[in-house]
């Protein structure tokens, strides 16, 4: 059942992108940084808690799920340090994430050659 709510729940954040991108003028951008917002929105009304449990990867992978990876590195990051934390506490809760990704990048940028359309 793990799979299935996995694919029902990240499926349904993809269709609702999808829907977004063909039936408003909103632009790639736009829907992107709003699933963030609403992740971390989500997360500080204690929904996306119980929806990342029930989905797994199906929660976490989206943008969604980057948005309720920094506002509970915030909330952890204010309770440890206080007020500084605000400004900690999300990138230091994603920086392996941040990281991969740079690292990928940097490799396949080496591996491969760009070229112009």
């Amino acid at each position: 059942m793990e799979y299935f709510w996995a694919f029902v729940i990240g499926g349904a954040l993809c269709g609702a992108g999808q829907i977004l991108i063909d039936r408003t003028k909103l632009t790639p951008a736009r829907i992107l940084t709003g699933y963030v917002v609403a992740g971390v929105v989500l997360s500080a009304i204690g929904l996306y808690e119980p929806i990342a449990s029930l989905a797994g990867s199906g929660a976490s992978v989206p943008l969604t799920g980057f948005g309720h990876l920094l506002a509970k590195g915030v909330e952890k990051a204010v309770d440890a340090e206080g007020f500084k934390g605000i400004f900690k506490g999300g990138i230091t809760s994603a920086a392996a994430g941040i990281t991969g990704a740079l690292m990928f990048g940097l490799l396949v940028s080496l591996v491969f050659k760009s070229h112009e359309k």
